[in-house]
């Protein structure tokens, strides 16, 4: 079984940290520390809003998220990587060949689903990556 999970997107304020949130609420009681970084982070900057507003109606409170940069340590300290992007999974195993193995889509028990960015679009675009999220942490439960 994994005891960390570390869940990377571009910029770690959409997508990973809702992934990083909505899966700890779905371990809650198993030893797993889930936590999450981006590729091209926005460090230390709090989860957007309009993400941080649909946790919050699904009883998942983000304010305690700080953006944080993927680094080597991360990737090695980390049982299972889950990524949004199949882009992802390239980059982040070309800059960093130990990911390779334990690298995997969010989306891969829903026939390999890519989970696209919200950023910067509308309330409808985050609802859907926020289900997409959902839909995929609950598919990996059995699996953790």
């Amino acid at each position: 079984m994994f005891d960390s999970v570390l869940v990377v997107c571009a910029g770690n304020i959409c997508r990973s940290p809702t992934a990083e949130y909505v899966l700890k609420s779905k371990l809650e009681g198993k030893n797993i520390n889930v936590s999450s970084a981006g590729l091209t982070a926005l460090v230390d900057k709090g989860a957007d809003s309009m993400a941080s507003e649909l946790a919050q109606v699904n009883g998942i409170d983000m304010s305690a998220h700080k953006g944080r940069q993927i680094s080597s340590s991360l990737v090695s300290s980390n049982a299972l990587i889950l990524v949004m992007e199949q882009r992802h999974v390239q980059d982040l195993c070309a800059r960093y060949p130990e990911a390779r193995g334990k690298t995997f889509l969010l989306g891969k028990w829903l026939g390999d689903k890519e989970i696209p960015d919200p950023y910067r679009q509308s309330r409808e675009a985050f609802e859907h990556v926020y289900d997409l999220i959902d839909s995929a942490c609950g598919a990996w439960q059995k699996y953790l």
